[in-house]
Formats: C-alpha cells, sequence, structure tokens
C-alpha cells in the first residue's frame, strides 16, 4: 500500500456559522495561505453562503462544497436541497453522514445511503463520515460499528463511482469536544475501513480511496494524525474557521 498513490483532501466543515458577507471575507483571507498547497482544499459552508463562496473562490484552488443534500431531486420536502441544485449552482463536493444530522436531525443508515447515492447520481463528490459514540468504543465495538456504516452508505455504489467517494472517519465523540482520538486510534479505525473497501471492491479500490480523520483535528495535531499511513486528510471544523490554523493543517497535509 502506498499513500502516495492517494489524494490528500482537508476540508472545512463550516457548520452553521458566517453570513455570505463573512464567508467572502473568510476564503478570501485563505486563499493565499494555501495556494501552493498540493492536497485538495475543500471549504464546506452553509446553504446562504454558496454563492458568494463560490465567487470568493473563483481563480483559486480552493473548492466548495454543501454540509447535506436530500435524496431526492424535487418535491414536498420544506427546507431541504437536492443534489441537482447543487450541481447547478457549480459545486462539486457534498458532505452526507455527519455525526450532526444523524444526532441532532434524524439521519439513519439509510437514509444516508439514499443521500449518497443522489449526490453520486448528480455527479458530486461525496464526503461519506462514519464513526462511533463514547459507549460504543468503550463497548469495543468500534470496528464492526464502522464497517456496518460503510457497508449499507455504499450499497449499490460501483467501484467506478467508488473514486468519487471521500470517507471521513469522525469519531462522535471528539467532535467539538476538545478530545482527540490519538494518531493510532484514528489510523487502526481508517486501516479498517480501509480493509471494507477492499473485501467489498479490490484492493486497488482499498489503496485507492482517500479516508480523512475528522475528530478535531487542529494547527497543533494535524502533522502526527496525517503522518500516518492510512490517514489521507481531514475533515476540519472549528479550525476551518481560523485562516492560519487552516493553512497549518493544509501545509501538513502538503508535506503528507
Amino acid at each position: 500500500m502506498n499513500k502516495a498513490t492517494r489524494k490528500a483532501v482537508i476540508a472545512g466543515n463550516w457548520k452553521m456559522n458566517k453570513t455570505p458577507a463573512e464567508a467572502k471575507e473568510l476564503i478570501s483571507a485563505i486563499a493565499p495561505l494555501v495556494k501552493d498547497a498540493t492536497c485538495d482544499v475543500v471549504a464546506c459552508v452553509p446553504y446562504v453562503d454558496l454563492a458568494a463562496a463560490i465567487e470568493a473562490a473563483n481563480g483559486t484552488n480552493i473548492k466548495i462544497g454543501a454540509q447535506n443534500c436530500h435524496w431526492e431531486k424535487s418535491g414536498a420536502y420544506t427546507g431541504e436541497i437536492s443534489a441537482d441544485m447543487l450541481v447547478a449552482m457549480g459545486l462539486e463536493y457534498v458532505i452526507i453522514g455527519h455525526s450532526e444530522r444523524r444526532t441532532l436531525f434524524g439521519d439513519t443508515d439509510v437514509t444516508i445511503q439514499q443521500r449518497t447515492r443522489a449526490a453520486l447520481d448528480a455527479g458530486m463528490t461525496v464526503i461519506l463520515c462514519v464513526g462511533e459514540y463514547l459507549e460504543q468504543r468503550e463497548q469495543g465495538i468500534t470496528s464492526e460499528l464502522v464497517a456496518l456504516q460503510t457497508k449499507i452508505a455504499l450499497g449499490g455504489v460501483s467501484a467506478e463511482e467508488l473514486k468519487r467517494i471521500i470517507i471521513a472517519y469522525e469519531p462522535v465523540w471528539a467532535i467539538g469536544t476538545g478530545k482527540t482520538a490519538t494518531s493510532d486510534q484514528a489510523n487502526e479505525v481508517c486501516a479498517v475501513i480501509r480493509d471494507v473497501i477492499a473485501d467489498l471492491y479490490n484492493q486497488a479500490s482499498a489503496d485507492g480511496i482517500t479516508i480523512q480523520y475528522g475528530g478535531s483535528m487542529n494547527a497543533a495535531n494535524a502533522a502526527e494524525l496525517l503522518s500516518k499511513p492510512d490517514v489521507d486528510g481531514g475533515l476540519i471544523g472549528g479550525a476551518s474557521l481560523s485562516p492560519a490554523d487552516f493553512a497549518v493543517i493544509i501545509d501538513a497535509a502538503t508535506k503528507g
């Protein structure tokens, strides 16, 4: 397995932060700091910020993504946004299955699979989130749970479509808590995910898929986490709102 064959991807998840004007300001501040990055740089912003972020990122190496999409193309789904709508705006990336969507808004493994299918059908690249709660880690079922989440989400996804999937391992107990899985813990679960991909598809697919770590990666711990053989990038929460901190993480990914 050669980590150099995979593309490192650092994606910021802004969550429910920033107005359109603030989004322009933040993208404009980040852009010059990451212009020489060899990894892919993505900012996943709130729906209302998408147009402003796309405008601000024009001409830079920053790609803009959304934080969710619905599984239907249209219909009576008040407050929802379809993948086709996102593509019509020029977006390439969308986060699916973030733990906050699962915990706070009722997403299940089944609806995450449906959202993933819709995004792939629309031509998007999916950042697919999987991860366990603290009690599940303490029960020793992390590997089984993450494997199950991965298998269900990828139901019906072909090996060719898998090339537009990035998997983000995000231990729920380490999101927004300041707690972080050790680099060895993060790598261990990312390796489990890679083994699942090998079983579902083949070793070449497993070797080629980008697997991020998404549990409170920050400027202080990014280099150690990204040095691990199965950690190919990060899904960054709070640190993505700080241009300086985000740039440090990008630099760590660039150096590998």
